[in-house]
């Protein structure tokens, strides 16, 4: 269940995208219409209204989830106030200027934000970040704690990358393909094969 809510406003704005897609000229009238005077100019054209409207959804969703967490008296991870204050900046960047550019640099950053964290809780504060959320699950040798940690840099590191690539080298619908399917399918399969790693070296 934890996994549907942390993918909930991918989702959204893949489903909302694709709609607007759809409709372009809905897409654009209503785009000008609520967001006009957020716009630079104040009129949403039909190019670029899908991933503006998409933007907006996914902004209200981030909302969503931490205020719904809050209501629940549940802790809130601080990656989850990091992709607000993203999605928010980016994202608001994305609707006033009229260009997508922005918000798909976003999965990019929190990537790497998610990478640099553990890359300096290793090397400066001597504390493994995948240890100190797993260790209660499992006991591994100290040294295979240190290479899965460090997988984990690599793999959001590379992430990062691959979403910069598939972000400049194709068009906006496809690239909205790929944060939805292509992100969790590479995501699903490092897990599987860190798993496999894992499994030759838990501790019984």
């Amino acid at each position: 269940m934890k996994i549907l809510f942390d993918f909930l406003p991918i989702v959204l704005f893949f489903g909302m995208f694709k709609y607007a897609e759809a409709h372009t000229e809905w897409a654009a009238r209503t785009g000008t219409d609520w967001l006009g005077f957020m716009v630079s100019g104040g009129v949403v054209g039909m190019p670029e209204a899908p991933v503006l409207l998409a933007t907006v959804v996914v902004i209200l969703a981030t909302l969503a989830q931490i205020a719904w967490l809050v209501t629940r008296g549940r802790k809130i991870e601080p990656m989850l106030w990091i992709s607000l204050g993203l999605v928010t900046l980016l994202g608001g960047a994305t609707i006033y200027f009229h260009s997508e550019s922005f918000i798909k640099w976003k999965p990019t950053v929190l990537y790497w934000i998610m990478g640099g964290a553990l890359l300096v809780g290793q090397l400066v504060f001597k504390r493994n970040g995948i240890q100190s959320l797993m260790g209660a699950q499992m006991a591994l040798p100290d040294p295979v704690w240190c290479k899965v940690n460090y997988s984990w840099m690599g793999f959001f590191a590379a992430m990062g990358f691959i979403n910069l690539w598939v972000a400049y080298n194709f068009s906006t619908a496809a690239w909205v393909n790929f944060k939805l399917f292509g992100g969790l399918g590479l995501m699903l399969a490092f897990v599987l094969a860190q798993a496999v790693f894992l499994n030759k070296h838990v501790k019984t």
